[in-house]
């Protein structure tokens, strides 16, 4: 049975490193929403540095998830003390259980605060797409996703809560 992967990713306002009020905020809300979402139905893994470091995403290994990159556009830091981004790669047993988990609860809260710690971008933030049961998605897939979002819209390839697919590509039907 096929699996959905969702990566997703934005642009700070400011560095991770920052010891700024609203970085905290950040900080303690994710703290929070990461065991909480854990416990979703239908959630079954995130992309984890294999050594746990905060803020070294771009030296962490992140073993079966592939090596960490970002979508072209991003042009801001990629030290501990520069980076200024917030990216998740996940695994989910679908669409119901991954909308439920993102628009509910400590999430919600969350994301109803994402403007007071996110740019604002011309660009999706996040994707999903299908993958055989076994297969772990990997950073590169997450931003070949979201660029091919950005430049076709949604497709099976690629796609959106809003415009989403079945596993064999026909269009969903969102309730």
């Amino acid at each position: 049975m096929p699996h959905l992967a969702l990566y997703t990713f934005g642009v700070l306002k400011t560095p991770l490193a920052d010891p700024a009020p609203a970085t905290r905020e950040f900080y303690d809300i994710g703290a929070a929403v990461y065991p909480e979402i854990g416990r979703q139905p239908g959630y079954l893994a995130h992309a984890e540095a294999a050594d746990g470091a905060r803020g070294e995403l771009f030296a962490a290994d992140w073993g079966a998830w592939g090596e960490f990159t970002v979508p072209a556009w991003y042009d801001k830091g990629r030290t501990a003390e520069t980076t200024a981004l917030a990216t998740t790669l996940s695994l989910w047993t679908g669409l119901r259980p991954a909308f439920d988990a993102v628009y509910t609860g400590l999430h919600r809260e969350a994301l109803n605060r994402r403007h007071d710690w996110f740019e604002r971008s011309a660009h999706p933030n996040y994707v999903f797409w299908w993958v055989s049961d076994g297969v772990i998605p990997t950073w590169q897939d997450g931003v070949a996703r979201l660029e091919h979002l950005h430049e076709h819209g949604s497709a099976p390839h690629a796609f959106t809560f809003r415009h989403s697919f079945t596993p064999d590509g026909t269009p969903a039907v969102t309730s």
